[in-house]
């Protein structure tokens, strides 16, 4: 029996869908932990893994990222996050690039001795990384212990190519195309940020590691035996040919949550269902929750334009001030249990989120996506092209146009929908743990950064596959690197 450690930084978000995936390979036969900040125990044991101890970053959010209990410099960041995606897009992302280092690379020779300690201490076979934990997955490397990575996100997260940096859309949709100068602002920010990465990683190893090779570039390492990505395998996401990694695309990380008796959610829903013949849910994460005047309008956009229509809204800490909304047909909450909630609404309006999206795709409901930041304008973009939802730019929404956004979703179900959902039937945590047993057992090698063939001069490094199936015409073929284990979906 292998024992693995899945480790996750200290982020609901983040540990939600890893823990799921430790429970996953606890059900195919290994011995797996979860290893999180402490108040993520309860997620391991649900999911049916074990748990063990462990800080990656001083940032942290446990559900609702305002009044989690975190450091000034910390909370401050948050803050200034926040007020950029007031500005638009653009603005957004400059702020995390601004904050990428203290974010994610604060204090990588701590995690490094954190690493080490918890190697003493538990033996691992392997580890399964949060691919955006780069502290975590540097001390792998200059540890030499092998690893797979799981990408959290949109799949770029993993820079597919020399050209693509990470923090810059690869697509954007159709209602979000900022200025030639923004983007290019854009892509100065961005790769300032991945040379300094990449001369952290070079610090490092050559302090703690230098028998071993070179760790490259920094948002390229990964591991070079396996890439679980939590995301549907687009026909038209960028291609990653040649010798590498295997590469599982899981699809969703979702399992069934038994009813828990004692919410009250399920009553909740049938009086909602009394009043209204459809019920739509409006959750913007963890941290965008935050912006509670978005959901205000949001909410009040689908009372007005949409009569026949119940809501529920997660407000985070914008409980009080979003209290004046609820009534009959509308319930506010502090957080709610999104995953059970999608096997019971019509629509849900949600900010791109990869765990919101791939939720909502395999549960076959429709979406209106406010992308904010991150990944999510790329996530937004796909959502169009697969036809499973509609976007609408949050920094100029109205009540009209988001109501009749989600009217829409409701009179004309997205064509892809039925499409899609039924392609990733037969993925998930399971059937990507699986895969992920068999690739480890398989491969040997540590990290190898992620490269991607040579293009000719010019070409963009997100160029689309040459023939590539238009959207709603079905997943791609597994590639090479999804091939030779024991099933295939």
């Amino acid at each position: 029996m292998a024992r693995v450690v899945v480790v996750s930084p200290p982020f609901h978000s983040h540990a939600q869908p890893m823990a799921v995936l430790a429970g996953s390979l606890a059900r195919a036969g290994a011995e797996a932990y979860l290893a999180c900040g402490r108040p993520f125990a309860p997620l391991a044991r649900a999911a049916g893994a074990r748990f063990v101890p462990l800080t990656v970053t001083r940032n942290a959010n446990t559900g609702v990222a305002r009044s989690t209990v975190q450091g000034d410099r910390e909370a401050a960041r948050l803050e200034e996050f926040l007020a950029a995606t007031r500005e638009g897009a653009v603005a957004a992302l400059l702020a995390q690039a601004r904050h990428r280092r203290e974010d994610m690379l604060s204090d990588p020779e701590l995690v490094l001795a954190e690493m080490r300690a918890l190697h003493e201490r538990l033996a691992p076979d392997w580890y399964v990384v949060d691919q955006l934990s780069y502290p975590v997955t540097l001390a792998l490397h200059c540890l030499g212990l092998p690893f797979a990575t799981f990408c959290p996100g949109h799949p770029t997260y993993l820079p597919h190519g020399p050209e693509a940096l990470f923090g810059v859309p690869y697509a954007w949709p159709s209602v979000i195309r900022p200025e030639d100068g923004e983007l290019a602002e854009l892509r100065r920010a961005a790769r300032a940020t991945d040379r300094a990465f990449t001369q952290e990683f070079a610090r490092v190893a050559r302090r703690h590691a230098p028998e071993r090779e070179a760790p490259g570039r920094a948002f390229a390492l990964a591991s070079r035996r396996a890439v679980v990505f939590n995301y549907p395998p687009f026909p038209w996401l960028p291609e990653r040919e040649g010798p590498g990694p295997r590469h599982v695309y899981g699809g969703h990380c979702v399992v069934r949550e038994p009813r828990s008796p004692d919410d009250g959610w399920e009553e909740t829903l049938d009086a909602l269902r009394a009043r209204a013949r459809h019920v739509v849910l409006v959750a913007l994460g963890t941290f965008l929750s935050a912006r509670d005047d978005v959901l205000d309008v949001v909410v009040r956009g689908i009372l007005s334009q949409v009569p026949d229509a119940a809501v529920v809204v997660a407000a985070g800490e914008g409980v009080e001030s979003l209290a004046h909304l609820a009534g009959p047909r509308v319930r506010v909450a502090r957080t709610v249990p999104q995953r059970r909630l999608l096997r019971h609404v019509d629509a849900m309006v949600h900010h791109g989120g990869n765990n919101s999206f791939t939720e909502c795709v395999a549960a076959g409901v429709p979406a209106l996506v406010l992308p904010f930041s991150s990944d999510q304008f790329s996530i937004a973009h796909d959502a169009e092209r697969a036809r499973v939802g509609v976007c609408l730019d949050p920094a100029r929404l109205t009540e009209a146009g988001a109501g009749a956004a989600v009217r829409h979703l409701l009179q004309e179900r997205p064509r892809g929908l039925g499409r899609w959902a039924a392609a990733l039937s037969g993925r998930g945590p399971d059937w990507a743990a699986r895969q992920l047993l068999c690739a480890m057992r398989e491969r040997a090698g540590g990290t190898v950064p992620a490269r991607a063939p040579a293009r000719p001069a010019g070409e963009h490094a997100w160029a689309l596959r040459t023939g590539s199936p238009e959207a709603g015409q079905g997943p791609r073929t597994p590639d090479r690197s999804e091939t030779g284990c024991e099933e295939r979906p």
